[in-house]
């Protein structure tokens, strides 16, 4: 009988000890986290395209001075909706358009004790997307009573792809320097582990000596660097 006590009591232990092994995690489980290689080289790609901006954004307003606030908004109105419509006619689309600001504020005296008139002004932001006809917009919005001009903000169109272009290069740039590294290091360079990239697309450096003047106002377009730049490690042996 003691016999028989004793080899259940121990059953009873080995069942409980199997039990609780379920719950515990085992070293087979590790397998979804991932690890770092054992051997690893980091660099950082640098990559650019150098393009010609074939986009101009402007900002034109109108600014108005009367008696009252109301004289004053309302000469003002009147003004820019003459400059909205002059620069539809020479071609901008309303998609093209938009207004960035409108603001009223009163003109003081010389000795700012007293209000002697107000101030409305209006302004509308415009994407010109044929660059050789900026020049000429901008002389049809003077012409239309702008006082006020803003810009060119020099761009151009489609500078996503150019920015996927100079990713690429940016990464074949990483991987020509982690080359470089393995051979002084003794190491074969491997598979990618990671990449990350390292902010956005960045437009920089503008050189207008290439440019020819508009026969209007003229606007050079000069050239323009889209850059991008990552860090990327690469699994080594």
């Amino acid at each position: 009988m003691k016999l028989l006590r004793i080899a259940a009591i121990c059953a009873g232990i080995a069942a409980v000890v199997a039990f609780v092994g379920v719950g515990l995690p085992s070293s087979a489980r590790s397998d979804s986290t991932p690890t770092a290689p054992a051997r690893s080289i980091t660099v950082s790609g640098a990559g650019s395209v150098k393009v010609t901006p074939n986009q101009a954004g402007f900002t034109f307003g109108v600014s108005s001075n009367a008696k009252t606030a109301a004289q004053a908004l309302a000469a003002n109105s009147t003004a820019m909706q003459k400059l909205i419509d002059a620069l539809k006619a020479a071609g901008i689309p309303s998609d093209a358009l938009q207004t960035a600001y409108v603001s009223l504020s009163p003109m003081m005296a010389e000795n700012g004790q007293a209000v002697v008139g107000y101030t409305a002004s209006n302004s509308v932001s415009v994407t010109i997307s044929s660059l050789s006809r900026a020049g000429e917009i901008v002389d049809a919005a003077v012409a239309a009573g702008a006082n006020q001009v803003d810009g060119p903000n020099l761009t151009v169109a489609d500078q996503s792809s150019l920015y996927d272009t100079a990713l690429k290069a940016a990464v074949a740039d990483a991987r020509a320097k982690a080359l470089v590294l393995a051979d002084a290091s003794g190491l074969h360079v491997g598979a990618v582990a990671s990449v990350q990239e390292s902010g956005g697309a960045t437009p920089v450096s503008y050189d207008a000596a290439k440019a020819a003047p508009m026969p209007s106002t003229p606007i050079e377009p000069g050239t323009q660097e889209i850059t991008a730049s990552v860090t990327v490690v690469f699994e080594a042996s």
